[in-house]
């Protein structure tokens, strides 16, 4: 008997079967007359309780900070703690792994390019369909906006089709002067290297047994894996092609990055080619 409308269910009890006064019922008990006549106000909270509970529905793989920001994109006017809050009380918070203890070292800070479309990194994803079945994805994202160009799915992702998802991007969206990737054999093969030099695109090889030296596609890939992979069941590669691509689009337009200022991708290109835009027509007048 701990909480406060125990002790006031106890001193109405002693009152009623024992004929005790309110005082001495509350002295027994110990709890104040004051807490005994209190009135629960209405709860100011029922509206932002249960739009966090539709977010949350919606982003199962989204924790307390992404929610808050949905929430601030939604027009809510909320302090972050009492969002923290209720996320505890309608028990929303992710689990957190237990990561192991590791040597603290000095972090090198990857240098960031100031502009879209100069720097991009890409690398391999492998998961399953229902049946057992492998399937890899090609991954791919701008180092500056965090936008994901694309993200490829098949069966078998070999040299050849590395090379038709790329020129692809040359018409949608044009390339970039580098792309940073690892030492897979689809990256090293001659056919890429050759289409490179003809392109005029540098490749940059990170060193073996370093992915931190290409942390920007690693932690596209976390994400990717947390939010997509591990939380859809795919039935076949035309179904998770689907679904993949809905979720890039979600990624790119709808989720806020915190290594952005909780921005999108997609918002954070069209703020550079809204200033580099001004910058022309100020040049021009």
């Amino acid at each position: 008997m701990v909480t406060p409308e125990a002790k006031r269910e106890a001193v109405r009890y002693l009152g009623a079967k024992h004929q005790m006064s309110e005082r001495q019922a509350c002295k027994i008990v110990n709890i104040s007359r004051a807490v005994l006549r209190y009135k629960k106000r209405l709860d100011r909270n029922l509206k932002l309780r249960a739009e966090l509970y539709e977010l949350a529905v919606k982003k199962p793989k989204y924790g307390c900070p992404l929610l808050f920001q949905l929430l601030l994109r939604r027009g809510w006017k909320v302090n972050h703690k009492r969002v923290e809050r209720l996320c505890r009380l309608l028990n929303l918070a992710l689990r957190r792994k237990k990561r192991a203890r590791r040597i603290v070292r000095e972090r090198e800070s990857l240098p960031v390019p100031s502009e879209p479309n100069q720097h991009w990194a890409m690398d391999f994803v492998h998961d399953s369909l229902s049946s057992g079945r492998k399937f890899r994805c090609l991954t791919l994202v701008d180092l500056c906006s965090r936008f994901s160009p694309a993200v490829e799915v098949g069966s078998s992702l070999p040299a050849a089709q590395v090379i038709r998802v790329l020129q692809r991007l040359a018409i949608v969206r044009g390339l970039p002067q580098v792309i940073t990737v690892d030492n897979g054999p689809e990256f090293i093969c001659k056919a890429l290297k050759a289409w490179s030099d003809k392109s005029g695109i540098r490749l940059h090889f990170i060193q073996p047994g370093k992915p931190t030296q290409n942390a920007f596609i690693e932690s596209l890939n976390g994400t990717f894996r947390h939010e997509c992979l591990h939380a859809e069941l795919f039935s076949s590669i035309a179904d998770a092609k689907v679904k993949i691509d809905k979720w890039r689009i979600e990624y790119n337009t709808g989720r806020p990055h915190s290594s952005i200022g909780y921005r999108t991708p997609e918002e954070v290109e069209i703020d550079f080619f809204q200033r580099m835009e001004e910058k022309m027509n100020t040049g021009t007048n």
